[in-house]
């Protein structure tokens, strides 16, 4: 049975992980067979974001941990005791949280700072030759710890001009692609799908894009 660390960046696609990325994440790799371990930084967020209007919270703060733990029914570790060693792929769900939690990709680009237990886990299962998974925004983190390892890869966030010259800036390749697609990085063992970095999609056509890249994910453990 293979097993995969999945990474999530809190609860809510504004300021945390996507919710429906994370949960068919789940779904599709427990129709594959797979184990599942969630992990998260036992960090704070970046800000709060009310959903309902958009406006950002002055006065809140949350857990990246603790909200995450909501989606999954609290089965979270903390991303410190994540090592390579112990899991045969990674993926990651998108949601903004990834470019504001996990690392300043929202505000800083190309030029971004990513967090220390984040880069290390990245580096770990690259290094290992472990397959990576990622969705939505993800692919601009990927590019972001790999580039700065001087390695190129080749990853899609969709179509999106300015996130995909960010990305470029970064060092990496990238490769327009449809909703329900992925783009495959043969050398680097990295896979990449869109998802609601198409924001007037539909959750079908996200879950499409997101089963392949478990399928392809799933089929590229040694």
């Amino acid at each position: 049975m293979p097993k995969v660390a999945v990474l999530l960046a809190g609860c809510g696609f504004q300021d945390g992980a996507e919710i429906q990325e994370a949960v068919i994440t789940l779904l599709e790799l427990d129709r594959a067979g797979a184990e599942v371990q969630f992990f998260a930084p036992d960090i704070q967020q970046e800000h709060v974001i009310n959903h309902l209007d958009g406006t950002v919270s002055s006065y809140r703060e949350r857990s990246v941990i603790e909200e995450a733990a909501r989606i999954v029914r609290g089965d979270i570790v903390p991303l410190t005791d994540a090592k390579a060693s112990d899991f045969d792929a990674l993926i990651m769900p998108g949601g903004f949280g990834v470019a504001k939690n996990l690392c300043s990709f929202a505000f800083d680009g190309a030029s971004c700072a990513v967090d220390g237990e984040v880069e290390r886990f990245i580096l770990d299962m690259y290094r290992a030759g472990k397959p990576i998974g990622a969705i939505c925004i993800s692919p601009a983190l990927v590019a972001r710890v790999l580039g700065a390892d001087d390695i190129s890869v080749t990853v899609t966030i969709g179509n999106d001009k300015k996130t995909a010259q960010a990305i470029r800036d970064c060092g990496a390749v990238h490769v327009d692609c449809h909703v329900d697609a992925i783009v495959i990085d043969e050398k680097n063992n990295i896979i990449s799908t869109p998802a609601y970095m198409y924001s007037t999609t539909t959750p079908s056509r996200v879950e499409q894009g997101i089963g392949k890249l478990v399928k392809a994910v799933l089929e590229r453990i040694k």
